[in-house]
């Protein structure tokens, strides 16, 4: 969708000058009034910086707004203007951004826009497996994601950002640590921002070198988030170090496309296994020890949890 605020009321006239609609003459004999420009021709960044845009809050449905009540520190007004303000991280199938919502001369909050990329460069790995058990109600569609044809894998990107939007809205709701969603527009994911107010994105676990305390802390959340998620019939479908972020001793779990429901799914269970035995490596390798459960029972924990094994 596009801003019309910009242009409202106004139209093109012969000479190619925009007026607007009360200093157009009404009289026939003036000649007869051109039709309204096509959509195309409006620009969000109509009047704004380049690299800014207005808000596309109100471009999304309900349903594609994350779950309510919205956060406070969420911007929502219809005024504010998304700037960019550079990129976070590059990735296979998405590269993420750091926008700022204010509105100008207000408040502000800073948001993360994971952009999942157009289907020539879409490099989705191994995505046939986390697909089982994904199914929509156009057999036609069905078809298209099974054959990899042209539409099917226009059809397999939304269904990536539609999966970890609909994921992340749910587990938030769920209280289990993930950021908020707060919105998705076609194939961008606008997410809570994980890091300090100045911009500096909170580090992923793999760049951490936490103290045996720290680490045993970590451990604690990670078993309760992913337990949570087990019970919630969910697996994340590719855990490691690189996809939980430490902010202010707190771990937060992101990049959830993939996210396996491991009844539907018929390798659930090894999803969940691998997610755990991948995650507990890097806990051992870091000298975690003492805790309970130890990483070596953490797959047969969470099995258990999401009723797969008595």
């Amino acid at each position: 969708m596009h801003d019309f605020s910009s242009r409202s009321g106004e139209f093109r006239t012969r000479r190619g000058k925009w007026r607007y609609d009360d200093d157009e003459p009404t009289s026939v004999k003036r000649g007869r009034r051109r039709a309204l420009p096509s959509i195309e021709e409006f620009d969000t960044t109509d009047g704004l910086p380049e690299g800014d845009r207005w808000s596309t809050w109100d471009q999304s449905i309900p349903t594609q707004r994350g779950p309510r009540p919205h956060p406070g520190w969420l911007v929502t007004d219809l005024a504010a203007v998304d700037t960019e303000l550079g990129i976070l991280k590059t990735g296979k199938e998405a590269d993420v951004f750091l926008i700022r919502r204010g509105v100008p001369g207000g408040r502000s909050c800073l948001l993360a826009a994971k952009r999942y990329r157009d289907p020539g460069h879409r490099m989705f790995h191994r995505d046939s497996g986390y697909l089982e058990g994904r199914r929509v109600r156009e057999s036609r569609v069905n078809r298209a994601v099974a054959s990899r044809s042209a539409f099917g894998r226009e059809a397999i990107a939304g269904q990536w950002a539609n999966a970890e939007f609909s994921a992340l809205a749910r587990l938030y709701a769920a209280g289990i640590p993930v950021p908020y969603p707060a919105q998705i527009l076609d194939t961008e994911l606008l997410l809570e921002f994980i890091g300090s107010a100045d911009g500096t994105a909170a580090p992923r676990l793999a760049e951490t070198r936490p103290d045996p305390a720290a680490l045993a802390g970590l451990w604690d959340q990670l078993v309760q988030a992913l337990t949570a998620l087990a019970r919630d019939g969910l697996a994340h479908g590719d855990l490691s170090a690189y996809n939980l972020l430490v902010h202010d001793g707190r771990l937060v779990m992101i990049d959830l496309p993939q996210v396996v429901d491991v009844i539907a799914n018929p390798r659930g269970a090894w999803y969940l296994t691998r997610d755990a035995e991948n995650i507990g490596r890097w806990f051992t390798a870091r000298g975690l020890s003492g805790v309970s459960p130890e990483p070596a029972d953490l797959a047969d924990l969470l099995r258990r949890e999401a009723l797969l094994d008595p």
